[in-house]
């Protein structure tokens, strides 16, 4: 027969784990997508906290004498599976940041979709790259590291046991920024430079020819040669994914690393 005898201390340490685990989960990319229904986010999280749970032994007593220190214990929790899943979900906003860049010079930064995901309007070729990104995460199995990484917090940061360094936090923080541009140019350049070299082509063309209303003509081709572009880039979207996940991969380790 299984064994459901628990004690209050376990009672109080798994329900620590399932704050941290949902906390992860509501907002890390793919797991905390908005078209989820908040129940099976909800459900995952105890399936998830109880395959920890279990492996986890032995469980350390959480120390506390009042509901207060009680409740900044399990804030802490709380803070320490947002910020892991902030880090994950900051990379994916890199390709929205590419996608808008692109529509800016193509000329369609007027057009915008209703994202399922995030409920937000975003641009043509930022859900573009946003969905292909998240397929490449499902088929590279970064879903899988993702919960490997929460899983080895709890070895990492134990319960109540984080320490929330700012400013390691705040230099990580930085650094990603610095390399979260880098990136959205190097996803966006191929775009970037044909448009350059079309614009130059057609300031020539509007010199040589100035009865032509090259205003008129310029928007067409724009948008025609900046979707034949997006189609003949296709093959370099798992190179862009690779950099997408190897940043998110940093950002984890130096938050993590920030709270140890």
């Amino acid at each position: 027969m299984i064994n459901s005898v628990f004690s209050y201390a376990d009672l109080e340490y798994f329900l620590l784990i399932f704050t941290r685990v949902t906390c992860f989960i509501f907002i890390a990319p793919f797991f905390g997508m908005n078209n989820t229904p908040r129940r099976v986010k909800a459900g995952f999280g105890i399936f998830v906290s109880l395959l920890i749970f279990s492996g986890i032994t032995p469980h350390a007593r959480v120390e506390y004498e009042t509901l207060l220190e009680f409740s900044i214990i399990v804030m802490k929790e709380a803070v320490t599976g947002f910020i892991i899943g902030f880090g994950a979900n900051l990379c994916s906003s890199i390709v929205s940041f590419a996608g808008h860049i692109i529509d800016m010079e193509v000329g369609l930064s007027m057009v915008t979709l209703m994202d399922p995901t995030t409920r937000e309007s975003s641009s043509i070729s930022g859900i573009f790259y946003q969905y292909m990104v998240m397929l490449m995460l499902i088929i590279s199995g970064m879903h899988e590291y993702l919960l490997k990484a929460l899983l080895e917090t709890f070895t990492l940061i134990p319960i109540n046991g984080a320490v929330f360094n700012t400013d390691s936090l705040l230099v990580s923080m930085i650094r990603f920024m610095s390399e979260y541009i880098i990136v959205g140019f190097r996803i966006c350049l191929p775009v970037f430079a044909v448009i350059i070299m079309l614009n130059a082509i057609l300031g020539i063309l509007a010199k040589v020819s100035p009865q032509l209303n090259m205003f008129a003509v310029g928007i067409q081709i724009k948008v025609l040669t900046g979707l034949t572009v997006l189609f003949l880039t296709v093959g370099m979207l798992p190179g862009a994914s690779d950099f997408i996940f190897t940043q998110m991969k940093k950002i984890v380790v130096s938050f993590v690393e920030g709270m140890m």
